[in-house]
């Protein structure tokens, strides 16, 4: 069994002009990779076993991501089946000088843990053990079902 805290990912991209589009804003593609990288980091951490992407749900850019900016993915596990996972994702906009951030994007992701053969393998059970941990589930639960 494996914590949703354990499967906590944050990781930070600074934007640079090659990830921008003409308007100097990231690119909509480069979130999309930097959120399913996180995403898989969060799921291999749940499963212990390789994770590949088997679905993205509807993925709205909110807010621009400057370049200069940071994009600041989280990602974390919130549920699983038999070998699969799913992942809730947030992207934000970062400013490192004031340490402000706002939500950009946010999307679930559905990853399936396979073995050597690149066949799908069982995953554990996930475990809630923390009242962050709690909140974190219900938050994703719920804003699953709304998408």
């Amino acid at each position: 069994m494996t914590d949703l805290m354990e499967t906590l990912v944050e990781n930070r991209e600074m934007v640079q002009p090659n990830h921008a589009n003409m308007l100097g804003s990231a690119h909509g593609g480069n979130v999309m990779k930097w959120m399913d990288e996180v995403g898989a980091m969060s799921a291999m951490r749940f499963s212990g076993e390789t994770c590949v992407t088997a679905r993205v749900n509807s993925m709205n850019f909110e807010r621009p991501i400057s370049v200069g900016d940071t994009a600041y993915i989280t990602a974390y596990v919130y549920d699983a089946g038999r070998s699969s996972v799913k992942v809730r994702l947030i992207a934000e906009r970062e400013d490192l000088r004031t340490r402000e951030r706002e939500q950009t994007t946010e999307s679930y992701f559905v990853y399936v843990a396979i073995d050597e053969e690149n066949r799908p393998t069982s995953v554990p059970e996930l475990t809630v053990s923390t009242d962050r941990g709690e909140e974190l589930r219900a938050a994703a639960l719920e804003g699953e079902s709304d998408g």
